[in-house]
């Protein structure tokens, strides 16, 4: 059930980001007076569309079909976003048979420069609209909520935040000089602001200040660990009880709250499982809460350190919500869309210069798949947002100057504009040939951190 809600959800996430950046090319063709033979929602065989000429149809259309001029909508078999066929440009298709024709008025190649950027370019703006309308969205209906804790709670022995200097039960005073009263203002300035490099952290332990030098790439994601950094206002709760496991035994159920284990309190799944999977077929005591009750009992882990329960970690933490009017929103989207293109440029400088892992900062279809479906999980905001954040990913990334890419085709029109001269197909299709190649190694690059990290 996992894969298949990962597969479905990075489906539906891809799905949704591309075809609304071929929707955007779409749209200001048609504003140009170009001809679009066909938009298609997804890729490959054609399974069934519809034109103006022939009406509604089954499978392919015969390859010497004349559409005069008109658009096939068209769904294919693999659901993977979709494109658009504008008349007379070269794209990824790499589709050439119109160059042994004289262009024609209707034709991209036959329309000044401002019209073919404005049809370049309408993709990314579309990406970032779509983001830009997301983020609003979920700002006037969503309230910001800000934990009100800054104490740090359960630190596994050995682990990266104990090695940076941080100790259970600590309370966070500052952050480079910044005093902080949220949590997420901690997590923000740590892994986002200050990702790669050393910050400095005012704590207080055992009634006295103590300034503390970390580098914050020793607190990023542990596949062992999950987020290392934790407040301290935390509570596991049981998700789902095996049949005639262990924990079953023991009495407990779905939803209870584990409160202590082995005379330990639970404060996170890491120390939980820990706790578990060292003490196979020993009996250790456990107390859970249950409604208003707290029960004592013992559970006993098999061989393997296991008691056949799904448990997750929720923080129990007072809350301080922040809401928006609907003006105020929009005006927090545009920070939200300003502050997130910064943060793709700063992880991107970081990665470039060795100081942030490229593996930790960018992920492929595994990742983005793995995310998809656990946003989904939490809940629809935030699902969509994710999509937002990505649409703005894909947007930035689109405009890069790079063949293939919107922004290689952007410079390419713009050097045309300047010297007034095309440049001879045989060498756009070269560079596109060439540039092709090159996210195909960079995407299987990105497919094997992605698989070495799963």
């Amino acid at each position: 059930m996992e894969l298949f809600n990962s597969i479905f959800y990075f489906v539906l996430t891809i799905g949704i980001l591309i075809t609304v950046h071929e929707f955007g090319h779409f749209i200001a063709a048609k504003l140009s007076k170009m001809r679009v033979d066909a938009f298609a929602v997804g890729f490959g065989q054609r399974l069934f569309g519809y034109n103006k000429l022939k009406g509604f149809s089954f499978g392919s259309l015969p390859k010497d079909i004349d559409l005069e001029g008109n658009t096939d909508y068209r769904l294919c078999i693999l659901p993977l976003g979709g494109y658009v066929k504008v008349a007379g440009m070269i794209d990824e298709s790499l589709d050439r048979e119109f160059l042994n024709n004289e262009p024609q008025p209707w034709e991209f190649r036959s329309k000044s420069t401002g019209k073919k950027l404005f049809v370049i370019s309408a993709g990314v703006l579309m990406n970032i609209l779509l983001a830009f309308l997301i983020f609003w969205g979920v700002n006037i209906f969503k309230p910001i909520q800000h934990l009100k804790t800054t104490e740090v709670g359960y630190i596994p022995s050995k682990s990266a935040i104990e090695l940076a200097g941080f100790k259970q039960n600590d309370k966070i005073i500052s952050v480079d000089g910044k005093e902080v009263k949220y949590w997420d203002e901690i997590l923000n300035h740590i892994f986002i602001k200050r990702i790669g490099e050393e910050f400095t952290a005012v704590v207080e332990r055992d009634g006295k200040l103590k300034t503390l030098q970390v580098n914050s790439n020793l607190l990023q994601f542990d596949k062992s660990e999950g987020i290392t950094l934790l407040p301290r206002q935390t509570k596991v709760v049981i998700n789902q009880v095996t049949s005639n496991s262990r924990a079953e035994n023991a009495g407990l159920k779905s939803e209870d709250v584990i409160v202590s284990l082995n005379n330990e309190n639970i404060i996170s799944n890491k120390q939980l499982i820990d706790i578990i999977s060292s003490n196979p077929e020993k009996s250790i005591p456990m107390m859970y809460a249950r409604g208003k009750d707290t029960i004592a009992t013992n559970v006993i882990p098999n061989e393997e350190g296991k008691i056949g329960i799904l448990s997750s970690m929720i923080i129990d933490a007072p809350v301080e919500y922040e809401s928006h009017s609907f003006f105020g929103a929009g005006l927090q989207a545009m920070k939200n869309c300003y502050e997130n293109t910064l943060l793709f440029f700063n992880i991107v400088g970081k990665v470039i210069l060795g100081k942030v892992e490229f593996a930790k900062a960018f992920g492929g279809p595994i990742r983005i798949a793995q995310m998809a479906a656990q946003t989904a999980d939490v809940n629809l905001f935030s699902f969509i947002n994710f999509i937002a954040l990505l649409s703005l990913s894909l947007a930035i990334i689109n405009i890069l100057p790079f063949p293939v890419l919107d922004g290689g085709h952007i410079i390419i029109i713009l050097l045309e504009g300047i010297f007034q001269r095309e440049i001879p197909s045989k060498v756009k299709i070269a560079i596109q040939n060439v540039g092709f190649v090159i996210l195909l190694l960079f995407m299987a690059f990105v497919i094997y951190t992605d698989i070495m990290n799963f």
